[in-house]
């Protein structure tokens, strides 16, 4: 399925009322990857309310998916490579330590990357989780946004944005609590402006929103995940692609124990 028929059959499907059905991870923080395991399903709705549409979704759900967001979207992304892998998805990772981000001049990098990277992936989905580093005021965190949304929609692709775990606020992060604080707000009330081709999920069902909780499974600095995080956070998003597109993600035991449990990146964070 090419972008351009993807792209007109969500045009047809908008306004459908949606439900997902998630199912968590019972995970631990930072243990084993054999620790990973599924958990009972319960209902819940999008962070909108939308309710289901269930077996009333049509056509093919996307092929292609690139990710994009600073290093905690970085340990997310092995995790999120593998199940989208088993769901019959393509994926790709442009998440980058110590950036990513698409607000103020810290953002530089990431507009002169993007566009080379939807020219040459051509993703049907590009999903920006939303990053410790989107500082600035509402006005100008709308203004990234919305310049974020043009770029994808005219690149034929459907943009959502999701937004951060809670972590650590320490000192390096203090002088822009205030921006962290209004950027998903900022994120969601753009999509609302453009919700034909523009999604906002709120990961707080998830997470929860005290960085120290078992809950926000944040590795040993309380800023990062470690593999089963990955995990959970992989599966949660799988389902809410189910519920935005005709994505059907693969089961948790396909994927969860693979090899991306022994990248590289989850050493930097202390993760076993």
């Amino acid at each position: 399925m090419n972008s351009n028929s993807f792209s007109l059959r969500r045009r047809y499907t908008v306004g459908l009322a949606l439900l997902v059905a998630t199912s968590g991870l019972a995970l631990t923080a930072c243990g084993g990857a054999d620790d990973v395991r599924t958990a009972s399903s319960t209902a819940t709705a999008l962070p909108d309310g939308q309710p289901s549409a269930g077996s009333d979704k049509k056509g093919a759900g996307p092929d292609k998916l690139l990710w994009m967001g600073d290093s905690i979207g970085e340990a997310q992304a092995p995790a999120l490579g593998a199940a989208m892998a088993a769901g019959g998805m393509e994926f790709k990772s442009v998440a980058a330590a110590g950036g990513g981000g698409v607000v103020g001049e810290i953002a530089a990098p990431t507009w002169e990357t993007l566009p080379k990277e939807l020219a040459s992936f051509k993703p049907d989905v590009v999903a920006y989780q939303i990053t410790t580093f989107d500082w600035g005021t509402p006005e100008e965190q709308r203004a990234a946004y919305e310049r974020l949304a043009k770029t994808v929609n005219d690149a034929d692709a459907e943009l959502v944005i999701v937004s951060a775990p809670p972590f650590k606020i320490d000192d390096f992060y203090k002088p822009n609590a205030a921006a962290i604080d209004t950027a998903p707000k900022s994120a969601n009330s753009v999509a609302d402006q453009n919700a034909d081709t523009v999604h906002f999920l709120d990961a707080s069902p998830l997470w929860g929103t005290d960085s120290t909780a078992a809950k926000a499974q944040r590795s040993k600095d309380g800023i990062h995940s470690c593999q089963q995080g990955s995990a959970a956070f992989a599966q949660w998003f799988g389902k809410k692609l189910n519920a935005l597109y005709a994505f059907t993600p693969a089961a948790a035991d396909q994927w969860a124990t693979g090899a991306w449990t022994a990248e590289k990146v989850y050493g930097k964070f202390g993760c076993s």
